[in-house]
């Protein structure tokens, strides 16, 4: 598998990178994990957007789901759509997906019950449980965030990766790691007796995850454009004495 990073910014995009996105690739299928504020402008660098083969939402709060609806627009308006977009995109997430994306794509309110996006997206509701995407085994299960969120375990060839999507710790987020090659953790912030709880990682606690799960490489992405990015790096290879890095927008990784 090659993991390419779009954006990595948490929460918000920041001065370098956009909001959080990344294409999985293999076999010659690409799927997109998020799709967050400026990270088509960036799929757009790596491949034709209507190749894109599935899109896996880990929640619908703007930062990691917001550049659907410009996907929206590519997919209906693009010159080519209607020979190259001909099959809608399979798009696994929460349950309300679909009417989420209508109200923000919708011209108005007035028209949001004529607003149905069914014609450009396939949208697959996420639950509990291990389904097939191409050639990916996906497992995903919910994690602790103020909505309902998930995070994922993708295994292809024998290899693993898992991403934490947005998540405090939990016990989900061990049960997905368990073992993974590489594991992709978002850490918000610094350490904190008084950060909020059940909402992001720390540093300390997404080394402390990749140690319990006896992972081979940490990624760190997601950090707050306003959080010391050194000081949750160096939070995070104090507990993980393995492979353990920033991500940057454009980055590659092989699984």
């Amino acid at each position: 598998m090659l993991l390419t990073v779009l954006g990595c910014s948490g929460s918000v995009p920041g001065p370098t990178s956009p909001a959080s996105g990344y294409l999985v690739e293999a076999d010659d299928f690409l799927m997109a994990m998020d799709l967050g504020n400026g990270t088509l402008a960036e799929l757009q660098c790596y491949c034709d957007p209507f190749l894109l083969g599935a899109l896996l939402l880990s929640h619908l709060h703007p930062d990691h789901c917001a550049d659907v609806t410009a996907l929206t627009v590519f997919r209906r308006y693009h010159p080519a759509a209607a020979q190259r977009g001909a099959l809608r995109l399979p798009v696994y997430g929460p349950k309300d997906a679909p009417e989420r994306f209508a109200r923000a794509y919708a011209p108005d309110p007035d028209e949001l019950a004529d607003t149905d996006l069914t014609d450009t997206f396939d949208f697959q509701p996420l639950g509990p449980g291990t389904f097939q995407i191409g050639p990916f085994e996906v497992t995903a299960l919910p994690v602790s965030h103020p909505c309902e969120a998930y995070g994922f375990r993708v295994t292809h060839g024998g290899r693993t990766l898992v991403y934490t999507g947005d998540s405090g710790p939990c016990d989900a987020l061990d049960k997905l790691a368990d073992g993974a090659d590489l594991l992709l953790a978002e850490a918000s912030w610094t350490h904190h007796p008084d950060r909020p709880a059940d909402m992001h990682l720390s540093g300390q606690q997404a080394g402390e995850l990749a140690s319990r799960a006896g992972v081979s490489k940490l990624l760190i992405t997601h950090v707050l454009p306003w959080t010391d990015r050194g000081a949750v790096l160096a939070e995070a290879q104090a507990a993980f004495d393995g492979d353990c890095r920033l991500v940057e927008n454009g980055d590659a990784y092989t699984v």
